[in-house]
């Protein structure tokens, strides 16, 4: 039986998240892309705490014109500049299923553009 586009996704999730785990000093930087619009937030695995996140339904972020890609860029310019107020500066990256490409690999180039390392 062939599996659902979603069923694969979250296969491959469960794949990564066997090994990419956040800690304190290296939290995880956790994408969620639906069709329309784009999150990321930056977590602690070890205390299960959201440290900070951005998506597109911000409010300086939705008023921006633009394609999803340089939309999702702008978030990961937002969740890094936050991050780094919150004094993280390394993360692992979680694509959470998704391929390295488009919209996420746009949100990963922009959280790097801010001074994130990864």
């Amino acid at each position: 039986m062939a599996l659902t586009k979603n069923e694969r996704r979250i296969r491959i999730k469960n794949r990564i998240r066997k090994v990419v785990s956040g800690t304190e000093a290296r939290p995880r930087l956790a994408v969620f892309r639906s069709n329309k619009e784009i999150y990321a937030q930056v977590v602690d695995d070890v205390t299960g705490k959201t440290l900070v996140a951005a998506s597109s339904r911000d409010k300086d972020i939705s008023s921006a014109k633009g394609n999803k890609s340089e939309i999702a860029t702008l978030v990961g310019k937002s969740v890094a500049e936050k991050a780094l107020k919150a004094g993280v500066s390394t993360i692992t990256f979680d694509r959470g299923g998704y391929l390295y490409h488009g919209r996420i690999k746009s949100l990963a180039e922009g959280a790097r553009e801010a001074g994130l390392k990864f």
